[in-house]
Formats: C-alpha cells, structure tokens, sequence
C-alpha cells in the first residue's frame, strides 16, 4: 500500500482499518492523533516489525473513524476487533463470561445464584470461577450448610407451604414467614463473608455463637454451628493465601511459548487465589508483548465482567518488556511498534474499566515481593499449558485437510482459471441445517464454531415463511438462507459447512456466485456415505460421512474416524440437534 498523503489524514482520536484487496478488514488500530499514528506505518522496513511489514504489504485500502475522546476510540477499536476478528490483530477468541455468585440486596429474602453477568444493580458478585462445575459444587456445599432459599422470586411468591428442602433441614422456609428478615439477614452476612473470603472472621463468630449455644444447654444449635464451621474449613483448605494482609485484584503474565506467547491471569480474591486462565496465541514475538497484553486488557473486561479494582501486569507502556536470557534484544527496546501510541492510551483504559466497573481501576505494576510472585506464577502457569496444548490446534488441521480448496481456489466458485491462494487456518466456521414439516414452519438454524470451541451467543435461526418456505425444498431453503447470511454482512466464517450433498452445496454456491462474494469463505457440504445401493448409511455407530467441494466431483480424502472428520461431524450434529429444537418450538407455536 502506498502511503497516504498527510493532508487527507485527521488529527483528531479515532479508529484506523486497513484493508485488503477483497475489502475485508485486516487490522484495526486505535490513535490519539490518527495522522501521526498512520504515518508511522510507512518508515523504513528495518524500524517496523515483521508483522507490520507483512500487514502493509496486504493491505490495499485505509478507512479511519474520528471520534470525540481516546476513551471512545479505545471502546470503538475493542468492538470492531471482536467483531471482525481480523487476520493480523491479536483476537481473544476464548472470550466467554465466567461464572459469578450472586445476592441481591434489595429483597428481604434474597438466594444465592449462580450467574454469568454481572450487572449493575443492587447486588453483590462474588467470583469469578473458570469452572462451572466447581462453581456449582461449592454453591451446593453452601447450601448444605447454610439453610438459604432455592427457589425462583416466582415460585417463591406463590408458595403456600414449605418446600422438601425445608424439611431436611437445608432452608429456612421464609416463603411461609418462618423466619424474621433480620434473621435471615444474619445468614446472608455470614455466606458473604465466607465467599468474600474472611473465613477466619466467620469462624472465630460460630466459635462463639457455638460456645453461647453450649452453655444455654441448647446442643442441637451448637451443633449446627460446629457443622458449619468444619463445611467451612474444608472449603477455605481448597484456596491458597497469596496476600496475607488480603486485597482484590487480578494478576497478569506473559511468556514466550511454543513459538508464540501465552498469558497467564490469577483471580485473587481477599487474598485467596480462588482461580486462573491461561491464553495462547501462535507466531508472537516477545517483541509483541506489550500490543498483546493492552489487546487483551480491553477485550477481555467489559461491562458484564468481574473487574477488580487492581490489575497486576508485568510491564507499563514505556517499559522494556522482559526478555529471555538467551533472546536477542529487539531494537526497539522490546516493545511493538505501537508502544508509543499504547503508553498514551494507559489513561483512557483505565477510565473504559472504571466506567465498566463502576469504580475506581488501576493497572500497575508489582508494588511488593508477593505480588510479583503472583506475575512469576500467571506466567508460569500460562508456560506449562501451552506445553500441555502441544498438539497441532484444529485450525491448522482443517486448513491442511482442505488444502485442495486452496490449491484450485475453487472454494465458493469453479472458475477454471482462479489464481491458486494459499492455505489459511480455519478458525470460524458456520454450520447450517434446514427442518421442517411437510413445508410447514420452515427454519434454518446456523451454529458457529471457534478455535474448536461454541460460540453460542452467535447461534442464529432464520425463520423461513410464505414463498421463502419453498414448500419443503431444502435445496431452495438453503440458497435463502445463504441471501439473508450475506445481506447481515460480517464477521465472515473461514468455512462455512452445509449439512447435505453436492446438491445441497451447489444451491447455495450460486448465490454467493450471483452475489458477487467469491472469496469471502470456503463452502463445502457433509453428507452421510452411501451404501452399495446409494442410500445413505445410517447405521448406529458409522462414522463415514464424506465432505464435499464446489466444482469437485469426489469428496475430499479425510479417513473414516479422522480428529478433523470427527470434528466437522460433532459441528453438523450440533447444528441439527439445534435446529431440530428450534422448529419444534415454532410448530408448538403454530398448534
């Protein structure tokens, strides 16, 4: 790409999108000053990165995006990211929410719940778990010890008399006025101290709740409380004391892995290490470390995220990031060449997680010893699990197995004259099945998949009605799905797999072909094999499904039981099972 004259760049804060050929978004940037920050895309080769050089040279076009405050264009950039994922930015692509306890505190009876967002309310949140299943053990443990309600606001308004749990001793019963608001209350204070981690102030209370109750002669209460106070103990010997004198905070790492880095994040919580994740992103440099962590900082956290008030990370713009001792010292100090415009920017991303928060948030640096030993253990941990995830990621399977795609580039079109591309790692992919009854309550429903992973917030259904319907034609079903697919525009999948033949296949080619969007993804169709009678083997336990390429008369050569077959048929069952579920509820609908 050419450099842009200087005049017909803004000065202003804003949002910057490079381009390719196609006019798909390859980078997104963000800039105090838009001019100063395009600018330096175009110095010599030697002061730029590999990976800058590699995006200028693809990029065809420039789009910028003026806005009113570095904080705005921050939040701007973040969307645009996740919402394009585009090829040389750094995506968080695990980025689900983590399970979180919650407690109202504008009800008189409130219960405890196991949630996925926290919002704003009048609520107190405890968490955040990586593991739903541990989550909901430790809810169920609480339970067990302390009597709080479980039932829903709903039923809980119309119950009449005590539930079962009432009767073996696990609630309290205040639906049925059973017990006082204050008392209650006391019961509530003592789950949050327990979840807040002040274990120790909370025994030390039943210890004496326990001894009162003992010289009142009144036994089965005390020996209520040592019950409580031995559930207790046994859930706090499950979290390590990190920071004695306590404290909330989460604590960043990174490090390089595996040819690429990793990064490590602690959940602390009152000073108890109460969980962890880990990241990895291929074909980094260390060099690239500081636009990694800043990148994930601003993805990561959101409005419906747990944000501490502290954030623990190993360097601050204008840093050296630290360096391996064998690792030869980038001449930029360590730091990618968008550090100058990210050490500006360290304000306003404290400001974006203070308004998501809802208080004050702070990212520094290791202010003791222990805390940096918390950075040398979220880097430690994010090492071995790359180490750990050694094994060829289902991406780079998938690209190599549809290499043949690739190599004619005859992906969604069979131009015999295509020019050849080469093989990219199928990360996105889009699943769609059609189900109906006789023509009748027609949908098409589309599951989406990334890095191997669900990405159910992206599940979608379209509703087929009147002539769209094509009364029971799925080959018809699918060529209107794909014209409603393109009219919603991006994020675009690498793979977009039909389930059905080469009929199938071809219905919805020729749309993206009359389209004019050629290019945009692979297509390909799974089916069912057939017998030696041409039916298609149904049989309990067959695993030989056969995949199929516009403009190929054969299937592609995935052996039977292959991790990548195995995985492209978890992918179209899923698709199924979803739409089935979803054309049930429209003819329940229609009864």
């Amino acid at each position: 790409m050419e450099r842009p004259l200087s005049s017909t760049l803004p000065v202003t804060p804003g949002v910057y999108l490079y381009k390719d050929a196609q006019g798909r978004i390859i980078y997104v940037g963000k800039a105090r000053n838009l001019r100063k920050r395009i600018l330096s895309y175009f110095r010599e080769a030697s002061a730029l990165t590999p990976k800058t050089v590699a995006m200028i040279s693809h990029a065809a076009s420039l789009e910028t995006l003026s806005t009113t405050t570095e904080k705005e264009a921050l939040l701007l950039e973040a969307s645009l990211i996740k919402k394009h994922r585009p090829h040389y930015n750094i995506v968080l692509r695990d980025d689900k929410q983590y399970v979180l306890f919650r407690i109202a505190k504008d009800v008189p009876f409130p219960r405890l719940e196991v949630v996925r967002q926290a919002r704003r309310d009048n609520a107190r949140y405890f968490g955040p778990f990586t593991s739903g299943q541990a989550a909901r053990e430790t809810w169920k443990t609480i339970h067990r010890v302390f009597p709080l309600r479980r039932c829903a606001d709903r039923a809980f308004k119309n119950r009449v008399r005590p539930c079962l749990y009432h009767h073996i001793g696990q609630c309290l019963a205040p639906c049925t006025e059973n017990v006082s608001p204050e008392d209650y209350g006391l019961l509530i204070h003592r789950v949050e101290l327990l979840l807040a981690g002040r274990s120790r102030e909370l025994v030390d209370m039943l210890r004496r709740n326990m001894a009162d109750a003992s010289e009142a002669l009144d036994y089965e209460q005390a020996a209520v409380y040592r019950d409580q106070i031995k559930a207790i103990e046994r859930t706090v010997e499950r979290q390590s004391v990190v920071l004695p004198e306590g404290g909330n905070m989460d604590v960043a790492g990174v490090v390089p892995a595996r040819g690429g880095l990793a990064l490590g994040l602690l959940f602390v919580r009152e000073g108890r290490l109460v969980d962890g994740r880990t990241f990895f992103w291929p074909d980094l440099e260390l060099a690239e470390g500081p636009e990694l962590l800043w990148s994930f900082l601003g993805q990561f956290y959101g409005p419906q995220t747990s944000i501490p008030p502290r954030i623990v990370v190993p360097w601050l713009p204008g840093d050296t990031a630290p360096l391996e001792a064998d690792a030869p010292a980038p001449e930029n100090g360590g730091m990618e060449d968008a550090a100058p415009d990210e050490a500006e920017s360290l304000d306003a991303l404290e400001a974006a997680l203070a308004d998501a928060r809802g208080g004050i948030v702070r990212i520094a640096k290791p202010r003791n010893a222990a805390e940096a030993r918390l950075v040398d253990m979220a880097a430690s941990n994010a090492r071995e699990a790359a180490v750990t995830k050694a094994e060829t990621p289902i991406s780079e399977r998938l690209a190599a197995a549809f290499a043949p795609a690739f190599a004619t580039g005859r992906a969604v079109t069979d131009a015999p004259d295509t020019v050849p591309v080469p093989p990219r790692p199928i990360r996105r992919i889009e699943c769609v099945d059609v189900s109906h009854t006789g023509g009748a309550s027609t949908r098409v429903g589309m599951v989406v998949f990334e890095d191997g992973q669900p990405q159910k917030s992206d599940y979608r259904t379209y509703a087929l009605e009147g002539e769209e319907a094509c009364n029971g034609d799925d080959y018809a079903a699918l060529a209107a799905w794909m014209r409603r697919r393109l009219e919603s525009g991006p994020p675009w999948a690498d793979l977009v797999l039909i389930d059905g033949g080469r009929g199938q296949v071809s219905a919805v080619q020729r749309v993206v072909r009359d389209s004019g969007c050629e290019g945009l993804f692979l297509l390909a169709g799974i089916a069912k094999a057939r017998d030696d009678q041409g039916r298609a083997d149904r049989r309990a336990g067959n695993i030989g499904d056969r995949i199929f390429l516009p403009g190929r008369s054969n299937p592609l050569p995935l052996r039977d039981g292959s991790a990548e077959l195995l995985f492209l048929q978890h992918i179209r069952d899923t698709a199924h099972h979803f739409v089935i579920g979803r054309h049930r509820r429209a003819r329940a609908g229609a009864a």
